[in-house]
């Protein structure tokens, strides 16, 4: 079985084969009280931007373990970047999207706020939602062992999409699309960025804009999806022709 992974961002630069790493705070707190880890157990720690640490622990303290450095992996940027634009779910859907594309891969994830999403972030309700995403990114990207852990940035409306859009190989889920996902040219570098449509479907106001900043409109299947999976579905077929696996 795959040792846990533990996110320490402010894993030393210097860290080295033999020798010790001391994991406290939350996560220090979860591998000692909620995983129990023991003296001799094989443990990952990883600063969520591409270094990891593999090592035994040593000491398990109250609310740290101590830990024996047996190899330091640094794993390269995917390229190119996987960027998904997420119109908002609702209820729980939005995690469970967040989630889902985590543990598949997604570099980046941009909540957007289009016009026919049942949901709305305003305010501290806002704050608090996309804190829940960044939340929810974190624990997935541990729970499938990813190296890097995916930006969830700030909300965006149908502008800032836009000019996303711009300079990047757009994609956008559309079920009137006569092109399949399949057989568009996807580069070799840079990001592919997918634009996923709220669950009443992206305006043609919205669809003029993303096609006018240079997005080609592609379908996934006979199938309409809900917009919590998607994404997910997409970002399947992408990695297959990206060769990611």
């Amino acid at each position: 079985m795959t040792p846990p992974l533990f996110l320490f961002p402010e894993l030393p630069a210097d860290v080295a084969v033999g020798s010790l790493l001391t994991l406290g705070g939350d996560e220090g707190r979860h591998a000692a009280r909620v995983k129990r880890m023991t003296v001799g157990e094989i443990l990952l720690v990883g600063d969520g931007r591409g270094r990891v640490v593999e090592g035994r622990v040593q000491q398990v303290g109250t609310d740290e373990v101590v830990v024996s450095v047996l190899e330091v992996r640094v794993h390269p940027a995917a390229s190119p970047r996987l960027v998904v634009v997420q119109a908002l779910p609702k209820g729980e859907r939005a995690e469970l999207a967040v989630e889902v594309m985590t543990e598949l891969g997604v570099d980046e994830i941009v909540p957007w706020s289009a016009s026919r999403s049942i949901v709305q972030w305003h305010g501290a309700r806002g704050e608090k939602a996309l804190e829940r995403w960044r939340s929810t990114a974190r624990e997935a990207a541990k729970q499938s062992r990813r190296s890097f852990v995916p930006a969830v940035s700030a909300l965006a409306g149908t502008s800032a999409v836009a000019a996303r859009i711009q300079g990047a190989a757009a994609l956008v889920l559309h079920e009137e699309a006569g092109v399949s996902i399949a057989s568009v040219d996807l580069p070799a570098d840079g990001d592919v960025l997918l634009v996923v449509g709220p669950e009443g479907g992206i305006s043609s106001d919205e669809l003029a804009a993303f096609t006018g900043a240079g997005a080609n409109a592609v379908r996934l299947g006979p199938e309409v999806l809900r917009t919590s999976t998607a994404g997910a579905a997409a970002l399947s077929a992408l990695s297959l022709r990206l060769n990611r696996w």
